[in-house]
């Protein structure tokens, strides 16, 4: 079976080579090649064709080329475990980074040079040209988010490129498996920066931005130890439920969308003071909180970003998070220091790809948990699995006394952000989600103009 994988793992990466020598531009030939004698090639047969059989000859058929008996260099079937998952790795993350670059390349004309004045027109033109059953009407609100997103000053959508390519493949799965429209993919932009660890000032969370009542309403799991409004997978699957009830309420996505924003009481409020014949969230516009009347601008804002960002001159930064993953069961308690201490995984990635464990404990002690691993560090965990649940005593230990788990929450409720240069207390403040006074409380700071490179920046609750 090892065999097996290995060789087609393999196969998959020539392949991939060839592929990619295949769409190499070929030169234009000058008069000269043009004019010159061609040589004639046999033509290859259409796949199903059935070869014709040779004439029957009195003369000896040649001697067929010998076989190589040795294999490829390359085909060494001796790999180990944890070398099978670094071409596992490897094999996917080329994958995502070929279908992220391929969509824009395919789908996505791009014009040779970056765009600063563009006409409403064009604007109006490309948003049309996203076909959609999402309507992506143009107009001067849409046009100023348009302008926020695109703007190289915020630096908004580059880290939210490098990003979708973890989030969006599944984010994506899901929406198809579920029968809405993909381009849904675009509201974990607005409401998190898809960042899975944002919880805003009213106390929602997550990539989708759930408040308690609703998450568990869907099935999500909130307490002391876990919070799955922070677990990307079941928050996705959750909105996407929750998405699919919003419209088979209105029928209309403008105004499901809007009531995912401000819940579906004010919209119907809205409805009812705008009269009978409204029938999308423009009709309403000026009846819904002032929030909300955003919110349905930014999502086509947001849209037009992600579709049309290389016609602005920008450019994903690399998602500080491994794009191939695998996922394990874990059946029994287990802290995420137990791993860190044992393999080649750093804490701060485990919280990364596991951030709805909210004191880095996993409490599986009545049912399982899931666990994810950079898919090169899963064989090594399987290795040294024994070894990382014989450590439970040294790192569980001092969260058997209550008191003790109250302190660990309150040191584990925070990011910390280091200061790099040319960043400002305002700059941090909005990729967090916070407010600049906030950060200045929480961190003691008297001067926000007077930051240290290297300075670390506490955000409390991220």
């Amino acid at each position: 079976m090892k065999k097996s994988i290995v060789l087609l793992l393999l196969l998959a990466v020539s392949t991939a080579q060839a592929v990619q020598a295949d769409r190499a531009p070929r030169k234009k030939k000058t008069r000269s090649e043009a004019a010159a004698p061609q040589i004639a090639t046999p033509t290859p047969e259409a796949p199903g064709a059935i070869p014709e059989c040779p004439e029957p000859t009195d003369e000896a058929p040649a001697p067929a080329p010998k076989q190589r008996s040795e294999a490829p260099a390359a085909l060494n079937i001796e790999l180990t475990p944890e070398q099978i998952d670094s071409l596992v790795a490897e094999w996917r993350e080329r994958q995502r980074g070929n279908a992220f670059h391929e969509f824009f390349n395919e789908y996505i004309l791009v014009d040779p040079d970056a765009e600063s004045n563009v006409p409403d027109s064009v604007y109006t033109d490309r948003l049309r040209a996203l076909a959609s059953p999402i309507q992506l009407p143009y107009n001067y609100i849409v046009r100023g988010y348009i302008n926020r997103y695109v703007d190289p000053q915020r630096n908004i959508i580059s880290r939210i490129l490098g990003m979708s390519q973890y989030y969006f493949p599944f984010i994506e799965d899901e929406l198809l498996k579920q029968g809405l429209p993909i381009e849904l993919r675009a509201l974990p932009i607005i409401e998190s920066a898809l960042s899975p660890t944002a919880v805003s000032h009213a106390g929602a969370a997550g990539l989708w931005q759930f408040m308690p009542s609703t998450g568990k309403s869907y099935g999500l799991e909130v307490n002391s130890l876990v919070d799955e409004r922070r677990d990307p997978i079941r928050s996705t699957q959750a909105a996407c439920r929750y998405l699919k009830d919003l419209y088979n309420i209105y029928k209309e996505w403008s105004l499901a969308i809007a009531a995912y924003n401000c819940g579906p009481g004010n919209v119907n409020k809205a409805l009812a003071r705008a009269g009978g014949n409204s029938r999308s969230f423009w009709d309403i516009y000026d009846y819904l909180p002032r929030e909300t009347r955003g919110y349905v601008p930014s999502f086509i804002g947001a849209s037009y970003a992600y579709a049309y960002h290389r016609h602005h001159g920008i450019d994903p930064v690399a998602a500080p998070i491994p794009l191939s993953v695998d996922t394990l069961r874990i059946d029994r308690l287990m802290h995420l220091e137990q791993i860190a201490s044992t393999i080649d995984v750093p804490m701060e990635t485990l919280r990364q790809l596991n951030p709805q464990y909210k004191l880095d404990i996993i409490p599986a002690t009545t049912k399982t948990y899931t666990l994810v691993l950079p898919q090169r560090n899963v064989a090594q965990y399987i290795a040294h699995e024994q070894e990382i649940m014989a450590k439970d005593s040294m790192y569980l230990k001092e969260y058997i006394n209550p008191a003790n788990i109250d302190k660990k929450r309150q040191e584990r409720t925070g990011t910390i952000h280091t200061v790099k240069r040319g960043e400002t207390l305002g700059g941090i403040a909005h990729r967090y989600h916070v407010t600049t006074s906030q950060l200045m409380r929480w961190n003691g700071i008297k001067n926000p103009h007077k930051l240290k490179l290297g300075q670390k920046i506490r955000i409390e609750g991220r």
